[in-house]
């Protein structure tokens, strides 16, 4: 099924108003919920959706524990179906019929059911009616004909085809279509029904129970569902046997759980195969006794920045850069390869009887050329950039599990290797993940393990050089690995979101420590911009004060230009609170990002630290030099502290101190040491 018909089943879905159509989870739990849901039963999606089904049943049948009992037949029979009351949201009760499906995946898992609820309130007192006519017309001892013409007037109300046989003639008394069946042609003829519906209608017949099937009718308007029903009618005014044939057209009904069933197997935004369907694809194309003669490949791929996007432009943009992206890799695709949205911006593509790796890069190198001609959306001209794992079956990978997570491997090592690129699985791939994994493992245990320590490194005054504070710099002494440096560690605190515990128990040990220190000296923490992902970072802060009596005006927060790159101006009032609190905002690595300039103007900070890759051609670089005098001249003006770091040797410092800096800080004034190593003038 294509994007077009998705985008047509999801309308029909959506614009029905007589069928309250939804998906329950395998608890009975609201998952969706329809136009026709809210017509029906007056709640919104906001009222319903998450609450239990049971909600719906009179507190009797709740008691009766009949919304379990119905979910359990359908589980067990495939279909429950009954004709009942039923709650709307005001409390008034309806006649409901309703149909729950089973839905069930292609390994035979339940995932849910599938709900279709249709109010035949003023249908059931049209039948009440029709019953008391019947009544009536009996005790009365009318004539057939008066019965036929009361029927007739009856049932044209009635949102079915009403056909009503006489066993003794086989002749048809009533016909409720009768004068409009040459403008529907959704039903067939009269003697097409009789005929198909003859095995049934014999039965009935014979033990008088009522039949009831299901008929395809193909017209010039499609194939027709219609459910029949047939029922044995005595007439007591003249002793007579009739057959009553009830006709329904549920089509829409099936069209609609069709729906439900793909929508249960696709991604809804791109119609594309999601990832339970891709899996069982990639299952079929593995199994020893398909048709696989050669070698099975998996592309995996994933948008470059494509959080960017969501940020700056709006989901709305993001959902169509997928859609149009999704459009763009299937039309690259050749016979037999399936492409799949996995879920977020995470495309794959199994590309089967390939010959060898070759192949598949071939491949990868297609889908990047796709993307470089770049996407135009709602007047913005987009360059998608794409990373791609490539993996192939081979002796050591011949399952999905296997061959999917080769893959996986391989697009974060495009990912590392600097984006809008493809790179092939090796097994060395696999032991470098081994690596980062067991180092996850150990970093989430370090600091329970008490192995994280602070170092300090002392930030000096120029001219006399006099100590002015300490920047608190974080160390793992791994018990096996020694000391690992903090470029090797916190990059994996970041991904895995260990980061946030860390961060915080940074802020709370650097306070600490200083609290012990004499009152002119002053702690410098650095902030991960990940840590401005989570609005407690104020809150920790404030914490980490409070608990030392750290004088709030001893603590500075040292910042990133990455920090200030969020264009919704979330980070910026995350640092306006937390300067509320008296600390100082110090914008570390200044000079090497693109706007420098334009943070300034942002944000005011108190301390700006120049990069040490200026300190350190400042002797050798007039450049450099210029740079670094234009920005104390700066620093002056606003009335900024100038930090140069990377401090290594006495003519560096004189120069830095002649050009205008404030404070120095490097190894010629002395290297990171823990606390107890400190000089007495530090500490």
């Amino acid at each position: 099924m294509n994007n077009s018909d998705d985008g047509i089943y999801k309308q029909l879905v959506n614009n029905i108003v007589d069928y309250a159509i939804y998906l329950l989870d395998p608890e009975g739990h609201v998952m969706n919920w329809n136009t026709g849901a809210c017509r029906i039963k007056g709640y919104t999606p906001e009222d319903i959706i998450g609450r239990h089904f049971s909600i719906f049943y009179s507190e009797q049948d709740r008691k009766r524990n009949q919304p379990h009992e119905n979910l359990v037949h359908a589980r067990r029979h495939g279909r429950f179906e009954e004709e009942g009351w039923r709650l709307r949201h005001d409390g008034e009760p309806f006649c409901a019929s309703v149909v729950i499906d089973a839905v069930y995946d292609d390994n035979g898992l339940l995932i849910g059911f599938a709900k279709i609820t249709r109010d035949i309130t003023e249908r059931r007192h049209r039948e009440r009616a029709l019953a008391l006519a019947h009544e009536d017309t009996a005790r009365r001892n009318l004539e057939l004909a008066e019965l036929s013409t009361f029927l007739q007037a009856v049932i044209t109300n009635i949102p079915m085809h009403v056909l009503v046989q006489s066993l003794a003639t086989g002749d048809i008394v009533l016909d409720s279509m009768q004068g409009h069946r040459v403008e529907d042609d959704t039903l067939p003829s009269v003697g097409e029904l009789i005929m198909r519906l003859a095995p049934q209608a014999r039965r009935v017949a014979d033990i008088g129970a009522s039949e009831e099937t299901l008929l395809l009718h193909h017209g010039a308007h499609g194939v027709q569902h219609l459910k029949c029903k047939v029922l044995s009618i005595h007439q007591e005014a003249d002793d007579s046997d009739y057959l009553l044939y009830l006709i329904e057209n549920v089509t829409e009904i099936h069209e609609h759980q069709a729906n439900i069933n793909f929508m249960a197997h696709h991604d809804v935004l791109t119609g594309l195969p999601n990832r339970a369907r891709f899996l069982h694809y990639l299952d079929e194309a593995l199994k020893p006794g398909s048709l696989r003669q050669m070698p099975t490949g998996v592309l995996m791929v994933d948008l470059d920045n494509f959080k960017d996007i969501n940020d700056v432009l709006g989901h709305h943009i993001g959902d169509a850069v997928l859609a149009e992206l999704a459009s763009s890799l299937s039309s690259a695709l050749t016979p037999h390869e399936i492409l799949a949205r996995l879920g977020g911006d995470e495309f794959a593509l199994i590309v089967p009887n390939c010959r060898c790796m070759g192949d598949l890069v071939k491949r990868a190198e297609t889908l990047l050329a796709e993307c470089q001609r770049g996407i135009e959306i709602d007047h913005h001209s987009l360059q998608i950039g794409l990373s791609i794992g490539v993996a192939i079956t081979s002796e050591l990978i011949d399952t999905s599990e296997e061959l999917m997570k080769a893959a996986d491997m391989a697009m974060y090592e495009a990912k590392r290797g600097g984006r809008g690129r493809w790179a092939c699985f090796t097994p060395e791939l696999h032991d470098a993940a081994c690596e980062r994994l067991g180092m996850e493992t150990e970093l989430r245990q370090a600091l329970m393990r008490e192995e994280l320590v602070l170092y300090y490194q002392p930030v000096m005054q120029a001219g006399n050089h006099a100590a002015s504070g300490q920047e608190a710099l974080l160390r793992w002494r791994h018990p096996e690995r020694g000391m690992v440096s903090p470029m090797e560690f916190i990059p994996v605190a970041e991904r895995i979101g260990a980061i946030h515990d860390i961060g915080e128990w940074v802020l709370q040990e650097a306070c600490r420590e200083a609290a012990t220190w004499p009152g002119h000296l002053t702690v410098a923490v650095n902030l991960s911009p990940v840590q401005f992902e989570r609005s407690t970072l104020v809150e920790q802060v404030r914490k980490a004060l409070a608990l030392s009596g750290l004088e709030p005006s001893r603590l500075e927060l040292e910042i990133t230009e990455s920090i200030l790159l969020d264009t919704s101006q979330r980070n910026i009032h995350t640092l306006r609170a937390l300067k509320d609190l008296g600390v100082s905002i110090a914008l570390d690595d200044f000079g090497t990002g693109y706007s420098s300039l334009h943070y300034l103007r942002s944000f005011a900070f108190d301390r700006i630290k120049i990069d040490r890759s200026f300190v350190n051609e400042i002797c050798s670089s007039q450049q450099a030099r210029a740079i670094i005098k234009a920005i104390a001249s700066l620093g002056a003006s606003l009335g900024i502290k100038i930090t140069a770091e990377g401090v290594e040797d006495l003519e560096q410092a004189g120069v830095l101190e002649r050009e205008g800096c404030s404070h120095l800080q490097g190894f010629y004034f002395g290297r990171p040491v823990d606390p107890m190593s400190m000089q007495p003038s530090c500490r």
